[in-house]
């Protein structure tokens, strides 16, 4: 893990497949830090405990054997369940 330290309106840059993302320092207030993110719109970016349900929902949904006459075709949108 790599560890940074920054001040309020500082960034901090992150490339991830090609793709640049910037973290913004917004506020600190107490023992509270409020971040920015900005990411292309096909960036999905979630609180680890929304991550984690939307795995369980994921892993939940493949061990059920699915009904091909109730299943609809489409599967649902990650950031609908966040």
């Amino acid at each position: 893990m790599l560890v940074l330290s920054r001040k309020q309106h500082e960034r901090i840059s992150v490339t991830l497949g090609g793709q640049l993302l910037w973290v913004s320092i917004v506020a600190i207030r107490g023992d509270k830090v409020r971040l920015g993110f900005e990411a292309p719109a096909d960036a999905l970016i979630h609180r680890e405990e929304i991550w984690i349900q939307i795995q369980d929902a994921a892993a939940a949904a493949a061990a059920v054997p699915a009904d091909p006459e109730t299943t609809p075709t489409t599967t649902p949108d990650a950031k609908a369940i966040a």
